[in-house]
This record gives structure tokens, C-alpha cells and sequence, in this order.
């Protein structure tokens, strides 16, 4: 069996870089559809365990609705900064349960179970660290972990390389794994343009009716430019 862990920023702070396509309330509702998609399928996937969202954010008690998913908020850990906040709940974590641990982005709308068995797989594979990159291969979207392997936390800008080398220098075995549900996370117009084109086959429950509702994937269609939307179109060719 395994455990989840899933930070998330308060939803009226998330996806600034977005400001100039969405409005606030739209923000927040997309934030809050891929995250609840996440923890969906998560709580659905038969090897996880146990679900834990870390987030201050008061409304988080809608994600969490059903008693599949536990949330702990940043005060309860004492500390801030999100490469502080994983490493503290995934110690709490490991020193409840020594099963492996997944670490993972809310802004996953893609996420399907076979990408989490696919993360399981390849860590049982390599009896050590899983990094899950994003689109362009720099971002770290998810790692997998045991208490043998875990990780420095080193999420923000080339972490992927970050992870991989601080993994290498501590002789633990690490992997990278590359998948179309874990590498498409949302932050800038173009994450946008990508999920618009992969939404358009179905998927992501919630994310999708959040976009579709009133036509807003039609207008964010109108408002992105041909170039975005072209860099987008070859980008996500090379994902697998």
C-alpha cells in the first residue's frame, strides 16, 4: 500500500501568472476543479492508503468532503515554504506508516490512475526515487519515496535536475518518468492552450465542466494567440 501527500497554495493566491486570461473567480474555480480531480483519483486508486492534503485555505473542507481525504493545514506543521512544508508532512507521514509515499502538484487535471500505477511500478523497479517531470523536463509535478529514499526537497526553478542530482550525490537510485497525466501542470497560457487541446478527447471530471461551463474554453481559445497554441501542439507531442 501507499500514501499521498498534496500541498496546495490558498486558492485566491494560486495561478497568478494566469491573471491577464482568467478572472480571480475563474482562477479559483479551475485551481479548485484540478484539485479535486487529483484527490479523486487518488482516494479511488486501490494501492493508495492514505490521502493527505496540506493547505490553509478554508475552503479545502469542500475537497476533502466524503472522509476519503484527510487535510492538515500549514499551522498544524509550524512551518512555511513549500520544499519546509513537504518535508515536514512527509516526516509525520513515514514515521506513522513506512509505506511508500507519493508527493504531488493539485494542478495535475490530467492525472489518471494508470499514471499511478505506472509511478508504482517504476519505483518498485528501481527500489528507490521516482521524479515525475514536467512538460518541458525541468519541473518536478511528483515524486516517490520511501523512508530509504527520501528526498532533498528541491521544487522551484529545474528541480527535476535538482531531485535527480541530489538523489545521485546521496546514492539513492532515481528514475525519470515522464507521462502525460503528471507532466501537464497548469501555471502559464501555454499549460493552458495544452490542457484545452487534451480536453477536447474528455477526462478531468471536474476540470473540464469548470471550463466548459458559460463557454469559457471557447473564449480562452479566442484570447490565446495561434503561436501559443502551435508551441503547445508540438510540445505535448513529445510527452508521452
Amino acid at each position: 500500500m501507499v500514501q499521498a501527500l498534496v500541498p496546495l497554495k490558498e486558492l485566491a493566491d494560486a495561478k497568478s501568472r494566469l491573471a491577464d486570461l482568467l478572472e480571480s473567480d475563474q482562477r479559483i474555480a479551475l485551481v479548485a476543479a484540478m484539485a479535486s480531480d487529483v484527490l479523486n483519483v487518488l482516494a479511488a486508486h486501490p494501492a493508495l492508503r492514505r490521502v493527505v492534503l496540506v493547505t490553509d485555505d478554508p475552503a479545502a473542507t469542500e475537497l476533502v468532503a466524503g472522509g476519503a481525504v484527510e487535510c492538515w493545514t500549514e499551522r498544524d506543521l509550524a512551518t512555511r515554504g513549500l520544499n519546509e512544508l513537504v518535508s515536514a508532512a512527509s516526516s509525520r507521514l513515514l514515521a506513522d506508516c513506512p509505506d511508500p509515499l507519493l508527493v504531488l502538484h493539485a494542478d495535475l487535471p490530467l492525472l489518471s490512475a494508470a499514471d499511478i500505477s505506472a509511478v508504482l511500478q517504476a519505483r518498485e523497479a528501481e527500489a528507490g526515487l521516482v521524479i515525475c517531470s514536467d512538460r518541458a523536463g525541468t519541473g518536478t509535478n511528483l515524486l516517490a519515496f520511501d523512508r530509504s529514499s527520501v528526498p532533498r526537497f528541491c521544487f522551484g526553478v529545474d528541480s527535476c535536475a535538482a531531485h535527480l542530482r541530489a538523489a545521485r550525490e546521496a546514492g539513492v537510485p532515481a528514475r525519470i518518468v515522464r507521462r502525460l497525466g503528471t507532466s501537464l501542470d497548469v501555471d502559464t497560457p501555454g499549460d493552458v492552450a495544452a490542457l484545452i487541446r487534451a480536453l477536447r478527447y474528455g477526462g478531468a471530471g471536474k476540470t473540464r465542466a469548470v471550463l466548459l461551463q458559460g463557454g469559457l474554453m471557447e473564449r480562452l481559445e479566442q484570447s490565446l494567440s495561434p503561436s501559443v497554441i502551435a508551441d503547445q501542439v508540438l510540445l505535448g507531442e513529445r510527452v508521452e
